[in-house]
């Protein structure tokens, strides 16, 4: 497609707790839009207050894609979502329909807007380390490991397959991301260009909102999505309940940590989570800088100009 006839798609990111669901929101009420959700979490079901899931009554008003749409023990990957996310993209624009990518979840957004190829892994002590385990433990319990830290990969790669088992783990280890969240193909650039915004405020600012939230979240009934969480039998091991919020509950509700030191916890894991967000995105130069201070945001979107307030 010539550069010249693809349309602009806006991507709306920053850290938990800033406000990109509001502006989102007042975005989507101004122009004929619909909301592509980047987030790793609000993906599953029956996890609504601890991922401040937008509302049904929000999700009624504009509709939003990518929630929902997997149950806490099903897997699913970045670069599932950068495939299944450009054929969403793909479909709106050919309706007239603007999509507005919106989330923190950095690696869902690279996957999107870039593509994941598997890094070119030379590190020498991970390499040896798996080849050393092979001949003590034997192929079988490497392949084990694989389905327990990656399963979709495990489920496209023979178990009698050395070289592939051996290369996941690789990537595994050295980046802490699945296998499967990568390509080995070149991948091809979207038929749309993202324009990035990234919403920032002043930490002291950030940290209140964050603070706030997790007290709204504790009010509205987070501990009783965890107890119907455990009633479903999901078990806190799996990776989507190992989650700022959720880890937290579980651990309260096991007798391991009282229920004040529970709150704490989760703001403070919160606020570090926000710090890594804006690590990541601070990266990124295609990313235009909004301040969101005490009157809201604004922006000029296709011309027009956007104020979102608070």
């Amino acid at each position: 497609m010539n550069e010249h006839t693809k349309k602009k798609v806006p991507i709306i990111v920053g850290p938990t707790g800033v406000g990109k669901t509001r502006l989102s929101l007042v975005i989507a009420s101004q122009i004929k839009s619909e909301i592509i959700s980047a987030d790793s979490r609000q993906i599953y079901k029956f996890m609504d207050i601890g991922t401040a899931k937008p509302t049904r009554l929000e999700r009624g008003l504009v509709r939003h894609h990518f929630i929902d749409i997997k149950y806490p023990d099903e897997s699913y990957s970045s670069g599932m979502f950068g495939r299944e996310a450009r054929a969403k993209i793909d479909e709106l624009l050919s309706q007239k329909i603007t999509p507005i990518v919106v989330g923190g979840a950095g690696f869902y957004i690279r996957a999107l807007v870039d593509g994941l190829m598997a890094p070119e892994i030379r590190d020498m002590k991970i390499r040896q380390k798996l080849h050393n385990q092979l001949k003590k433990y034997g192929l079988s319990r490497l392949y084990e490991k694989l389905q327990q830290v990656d399963p979709q990969a495990a489920n496209n790669i023979h178990e009698n397959d050395t070289q592939r088992i051996l290369r996941a783990l690789e990537v595994f280890e050295a980046t802490g991301n699945p296998f499967s969240c990568f390509s080995d193909e070149k991948p091809e650039p979207p038929s749309f260009i993202p324009q990035f915004w990234g919403l920032t405020c002043e930490r002291k600012q950030l940290y209140r909102q964050i603070e706030n939230r997790v007290d709204d979240m504790i009010e509205r009934g987070l501990i009783d999505e965890v107890k119907m969480l455990q009633a479903k039998d999901y078990s806190p091991e799996l990776n989507a309940l190992q989650t700022v919020g959720y880890k937290e509950v579980f651990d309260y509700l096991d007798g391991k940590i009282q229920y004040q030191n529970m709150i704490d916890l989760i703001k403070r894991n919160s606020r570090r989570y926000a710090k890594r967000q804006l690590t990541w995105f601070r990266a990124d130069k295609r990313i235009r800088w909004i301040e969101v201070n005490a009157t809201g945001a604004k922006l000029e979107l296709f011309g027009k100009s956007v104020v979102q307030q608070l």
